[in-house]
């Protein structure tokens, strides 16, 4: 289990690879500094995917806008879908 604000039941593993794709994302973009970490963002994701949370209760979990987490979401959501060639495989990921 992830150590979350509520248990997530991924495998951290999960949340660290999706973390390492946001990292060399952004790292490939020059992005600049985030409100939200690579892991936090990552995190953020798949709480939205696996529980269905608002973009409004994510915001309030995470400390940050409801536009903002809608961003971050939309981001990782195109990162994932580069990276594999469905969304389904991308979160299973390697095993």
């Amino acid at each position: 289990m992830v150590p979350c604000r509520a248990p997530l039941d991924v495998p951290l593993e999960l949340v660290e690879h999706v973390a390492w794709l946001l990292h060399e994302h952004r790292r490939a973009r020059n992005t600049r500094c985030r409100k939200l970490g690579c892991f936090q963002q990552a995190l953020l994701t798949l709480v939205h995917l696996r529980e269905n949370e608002t973009f409004a209760q994510l915001g309030a979990g995470f400390a940050i806008s409801q536009v903002t987490a809608w961003r971050y979401v939309g981001e990782a959501l195109d990162v994932l879908a580069s990276w594999a060639s469905g969304l389904h495989e991308a979160l299973t990921g390697p095993r």
